[in-house]
């Protein structure tokens, strides 16, 4: 099965395993990923302005090459989906948004002949491991299962949130990551603040408030048993290594794939 797929800019640089071992998992679990040519950075935030399309714009070509490869669009990266399916969603709800943007976007010398309106199928990496793989299978593949590591899942605010366009998981009591953690041998640790901010967007405003709030995070995982937090977000796993005030380890959900898989260097 092939997929298109959008690494972002983070993938490349700070969170490389991230990338490195989606890639690598994918092949063993019969996914191939197509990165996109020539992509740029996702905007970084999705700014809910109606009249501001210029930091869209890369989504949108992103979404418009998949459509035209005939492949659904997979993201790794919390904040670079997050961006991509809203403004996925905002392509297909909103048409004076759309007609904004398509008619920039389709101007002689901007390299795409067709208008988009939404078509590309948007999945994370998680989902594609849910939805299209399956866990079952997952777990079949498993060579070294995480017996006996007690792992929490950190999912933040950008996987769920907005819930009613995300659409991955229940936002208040989301399982994807348990289910994932399970698939691959592990115990999954559920506490309070699995879902809440970091801080991630405030560190460089107000890093104590930030530390504050990646350090209640870390300690209400450590409470509740976790050996290690998983995460598919880097900004969350920068906050909470650089600014959290707790040495719980938070590692890549996709590092932790590999060590299941067998494959991790």
């Amino acid at each position: 099965m092939k997929f298109s797929y959008f690494p972002g800019c983070t993938l490349k640089t700070k969170a490389k395993q991230l990338d490195v071992y989606a890639r690598k998992c994918a092949e063993v679990l019969g996914i191939t990923l197509e990165e996109i040519p020539a992509w740029q950075c996702c905007g970084g935030v999705f700014n809910a302005s109606r009249d501001e399309i210029a930091s869209k714009l890369s989504a949108v070509r992103a979404l418009s090459a998949a459509r035209d490869a005939g492949q659904p669009l997979v993201s790794v990266c919390s904040a670079c989906h997050n961006v991509i399916k809203q403004t996925n969603a905002a392509m297909q709800d909103d048409g004076e948004f759309a007609s904004h943007v398509n008619h920039y976007l389709t101007q002689p010398g901007q390299g795409q002949a067709e208008p988009y309106y939404g078509e590309t199928e948007v999945y994370h990496y998680l989902e594609l491991l849910r939805d299209v793989v399956g866990f079952d299978k997952v777990k079949a593949a498993v060579k070294h299962p995480l017996t006996g590591k007690k792992i929490g899942a950190y999912y933040g605010c950008l996987l769920l949130r907005p819930s009613g366009v995300m659409a991955m998981d229940d936002p208040e009591n989301p399982q994807i990551l348990e289910d994932f953690i399970r698939a691959i041998g592990g115990e999954p640790v559920i506490y309070a603040m699995r879902n809440e901010c970091c801080g991630g967007y405030m560190t460089l405003e107000d890093k104590a408030l930030a530390a504050k709030k990646s350090t209640a995070v870390l300690d209400n995982a450590s409470v509740n048993g976790a050996d290690l937090l998983v995460t598919a977000c880097p900004l969350c796993k920068y906050n909470l290594d650089k600014n959290g005030k707790n040495d719980l380890p938070v590692v890549y959900f996709t590092e932790l794939l590999a060590e299941a898989l067998g494959i991790k260097e």
